[in-house]
């Protein structure tokens, strides 16, 4: 029997992983540490909220449907400050507004492939990108980290064929949190444009990044719109997760074939959330400066306490952004390892297995942590229980 195209990739791994909670209690003395999920836990700053309640009771529009690509005034708020950040010229035609990152990904290689073309997605991957390839019919082409976790461009060249439309990064990345280089950004762009395909760049994390300004010059290249599809998402920086509020900038031709993707699905982005975007992006940049100072403060926390573990055979192998990536050193496979974490560390996480082929034996000795929620007490408090496993 013929698989469905649902069918056809593996269950979410939050929801799966989350499964794993079922009928285990914990005491009120060691609560659940839950780094799973690479997602903020607190609501957006009042005076975001306030904003939304205004435009909710106040804005009639912003209970119909609105433009396909999304609100014009937000378009062109991001087409003025990514040309100004990335010192190149980028249009508000050049600008869609998306359901969340994750739609402007499928948008992306619904606009770009067809059934049995080929992506090359490096690994470990995140999780949804190669879920939405699998049902789209196109193939995920691996291709394996090497030192650093940093992807190889040349590597990367060897793997095009005749059916390859696109390579895919996540920088900084989902799920290593290690930040690409800015000089290997540029070098995959190369490896693109000569051989004629799409570089898709999800920057769902840049405004984490450790590195200050630009951190790729792409944009600079007046010839960026053949080449680049950079994708955005305002869930991070402004707690907007449950508004679904992302962004694809690209060539105004794709953007045309985008236009017919979400019209098909979402017919246009949340009108509430753009709004708290557009607010965002013009009067909370000091306060979104806190909210990164705090996660690079939680960042420099996991590298203060790494070493204890580091002494028990634990291998910190990427850190960045929410993620942190470890190697554990047990006998355990990762994806058996991870289920008994909850029950005699309370600690819930992802194994690599969720981000690596298969057969990939780097799967069995990795783990993500998505350590953006824990303050530094709470990550010395989950390194104490990691320090004190006994398997």
């Amino acid at each position: 029997m013929t698989l469905t195209r649902a069918q056809a990739t593996f269950p979410p791994p939050i929801v799966a992983a989350k499964r794993w909670l079922d009928g285990v209690t914990f005491p009120p003395d060691r609560p659940l540490i839950n780094v799973s999920q690479a997602a903020p836990v607190a609501p957006p700053p009042p005076e975001l909220r306030q904003v939304m309640a205004d435009v909710a009771l106040n804005d009639d529009s912003a209970h119909l449907y609105g433009p396909d690509l999304g609100l014009p005034a937000l378009r062109t708020e991001i087409a003025a400050q990514w040309s100004t950040h990335y010192r190149g010229t980028i249009t508000p035609e050049q600008v869609a507004i998306t359901s969340g990152c994750n739609q402007a990904f499928a948008a992306a290689i619904h606009a770009l492939t067809g059934e049995g073309d080929e992506v090359i997605l490096p690994t470990p991957w995140y999780f949804n990108h190669k879920m939405w390839l699998d049902m789209c019919g196109v193939r995920a082409v691996p291709l394996p980290a090497g030192e650093g976790m940093l992807p190889d461009p040349d590597r990367a060249a060897a793997l095009i064929g005749p059916r390859t439309r696109a390579i895919a990064l996540v920088s900084p990345n989902n799920p290593t949190g290690v930040e690409y280089p800015g000089a290997l950004v540029r070098a995959f762009y190369d490896r693109a444009k000569s051989r004629g395909l799409r570089l898709i760049l999800d920057e769902t994390y840049r405004d984490f990044d450790a590195r200050s300004g630009a951190v790729h010059d792409l944009f600079t290249d007046p010839d960026w719109p053949e080449t680049l599809v950079d994708l955005y998402s305002f869930s991070k920086a402004y707690r907007l997760t449950g508004h679904r509020v992302g962004a694809m900038i690209a060539a105004q031709p794709l953007l045309d074939e985008v236009e017919k993707f979400i019209d098909s699905v979402t017919i246009c982005p949340n009108q509430i959330g753009q709004h708290a975007a557009l607010w965002g992006m013009r009067n909370l940049g000091q306060w979104l400066a806190g909210e990164r100072a705090e996660i690079l403060d939680r960042r420099a926390a996991i590298e203060d306490g790494f070493p204890a573990l580091a002494d028990q055979g634990w291998r910190l192998l990427g850190l960045g952004a929410y993620f942190a990536y470890v190697e554990h050193p047990f006998t355990l496979p990762s994806d058996q390892l991870a289920p008994r974490l909850v029950a005699e560390a309370g600690i819930l996480l992802l194994p690599a297995t969720m981000f690596v082929p298969e057969d990939a034996p780097s799967g069995q000795r990795q783990l993500r942590i998505a350590f953006a929620n824990l303050d530094r007490a709470g990550i010395g408090t989950m390194f104490d229980r990691l320090a004190g496993l006994a398997l």
